[in-house]
């Protein structure tokens, strides 16, 4: 089910999964079970969306998580774009398949934070390229928890 971050409802003990979608890969960050930290996981390499919804799923199933934050890369002014329409037709469709609460979080400029910071640390192109999507689902999943703390509900 889609709801609005500040609805999300996660039982004590389940994680959260955050998902930077790109066009060729999907960057994916997991909570801990405090709901504190979000830790850069891994990047998949996208496919069909069957089967990176099965992937999904088993990943929601071995790590115990209880909802989903998908980054939603608005345009500058606040509109949505091609890209951000089709994270939302990403999250509408996942929902379909699993059964816990799935949320968008502004992700605007994440790549390029992560990305500066990539470079401060003097990662090389091809290490930045290697991490730059898991990071990027990482700093938007931080954001989540931030906002869900802020408002009493994570």
């Amino acid at each position: 089910m889609i709801t609005p971050l500040a609805d999300m409802r996660v039982a004590p003990g389940l994680r959260l999964l955050g998902l930077d979608l790109g066009e060729k890969t999907i960057g994916l960050a997991l909570s801990d079970t405090l709901r504190m930290v979000a830790t850069p996981m891994e990047t998949l390499a996208r496919g069909k969306f069957t089967a990176d919804a099965l992937k999904l799923e088993a990943i929601v199933a071995a790590q115990g998580v209880g909802g989903i934050v998908i980054g939603l890369p608005l345009n500058m002014d606040g509109s949505d774009g091609p890209a951000a329409q089709s994270a939302r037709a990403f999250g509408r469709n996942l929902s379909q398949r699993i059964a816990i609460p799935i949320a968008y979080w502004d992700e605007r400029l994440s790549t390029v934070a992560v990305t500066r910071t990539l470079i401060d640390a003097d990662a090389s192109r091809k290490r930045r390229a290697q991490v730059v999507d898991k990071m990027a689902a990482a700093y938007i999943l931080q954001g989540a928890l931030e906002r869900l703390r802020a408002m009493g509900t994570a």
